[in-house]
């Protein structure tokens, strides 16, 4: 068994090439011992072997414990040896330490590096400008673990300031995905230069990860239809409204509502004005009244001053407010008027 870990070892340090310090520190130690069993006087406790090699490690570290020391001025030249030869040693390790630390640093800023994340939000794709805008709401939504893929023409990490992984490569290729932790990912954003790229894009991440929240943005939504073949589980959403991207990422499923708000034959959104006559109403009056003889929601309100969404239930409106309301079908002002009136007072 030790002879295999000390050929693993020996092979990790070959291939790492740490070969000139682990050659310097046994060098030194070989050479050294023998001298100071030479220059200390007989029977010296700092020579003997379950000694010396802590006196060496000490000494060459630097750190001096004091506990052994040579009693000769021989001895003394052999220990400022082992100083010295520690001195150069460690300033090996530490460079090249240094060196492999800039090395990662560049690799991960090329975005060569592996990503070690599970649960994450993958965006595959990059457009400057708008990956940004949706990274910083993203964040702003409270959204961690983010990991951008981008193509081979983005040659370093695009946002190096903020809290997201870089990955760099074709993101059809198993190896790139797989350096995205694809198949870890929670939430996966498939936002390409084309609609083409994007459906194969969304082909091969969903052979990679079938339980992910998968949103693909399309410039023709028409190719909506392509997609549900992949799997009907992905969802599409339009590749010019950003915000909407956004809020399908942390809300999975809402671009389907906006869709079906703005599809005629299902549940649409309207306003209207509240009658005059009716005077300053409450909130919850309104929003009673609307619910429960048309099955209307309230959504927004207008006021002289600003426009308030989702409006306190304890709030009061002007006369002559705009209501903005999901129904089945547009109210009119007589209808409203009806209804508010026969709640009462």
């Amino acid at each position: 068994m030790s002879f295999v870990l000390a050929r693993l070892l020996a092979r990790w340090v070959l291939q790492q090439g740490w070969m000139l310090p682990v050659v310097v520190v046994i060098f030194v130690f070989a050479t050294s011992w023998p001298l100071m069993v030479l220059a200390e006087p007989a029977g010296s406790e700092l020579v003997q072997p379950g000694n010396y090699w802590w006196y060496f490690v000490v000494t060459a570290a630097t750190v001096g414990y004091g506990d052994f020391s040579p009693e000769t001025t021989a001895g003394h030249f052999v220990g400022a040896y082992v100083i010295i030869g520690g001195i150069a040693t460690l300033t090996t390790v530490f460079t090249k330490l240094a060196s492999r630390l800039e090395q990662a640093k560049g690799r991960r800023m090329q975005g060569m590096e592996a990503v070690r994340a599970s649960g994450h939000t993958l965006l595959i794709g990059y457009t400057p400008g708008r990956t940004e805008r949706i990274v910083a709401q993203l964040i702003a939504d409270g959204v961690t673990g983010l990991v951008l893929c981008a193509s081979d023409e983005v040659q370093v990490h695009p946002m190096p300031s903020q809290p997201v992984d870089f990955v760099r490569g074709e993101p059809t290729a198993a190896d790139v995905l797989a350096r995205a932790a694809v198949a870890q990912a929670g939430t996966i954003l498939v936002d390409m230069g084309d609609d083409n790229e994007a459906l194969a894009v969304a082909v091969t991440v969903d052979h990679a990860n079938r339980s992910a929240h998968v949103v693909v943005t399309l410039r023709d939504m028409e190719k909506s239809e392509l997609v549900r073949y992949v799997d009907p589980r992905i969802k599409c959403v339009q590749w010019h409204t950003p915000r909407m991207v956004t809020e399908e990422l942390t809300s999975p499923g809402i671009a389907e509502v906006y869709s079906e708000l703005m599809t005629a034959g299902g549940a649409g959104t309207y306003s209207v004005v509240l009658p005059e006559s009716l005077g300053r109403l409450s909130t919850e009056k309104c929003r009673l009244a609307l619910g429960r003889a048309f099955g209307a929601t309230v959504l927004a309100a207008r006021t002289d001053d600003d426009l308030v969404v989702n409006p306190s239930w304890d709030g009061d409106l002007p006369a002559g407010s705009v209501l903005y309301y999901v129904s089945p079908r547009r109210l009119t002002g007589a209808e409203i008027e009806t209804a508010l009136r026969g709640l009462g007072r």
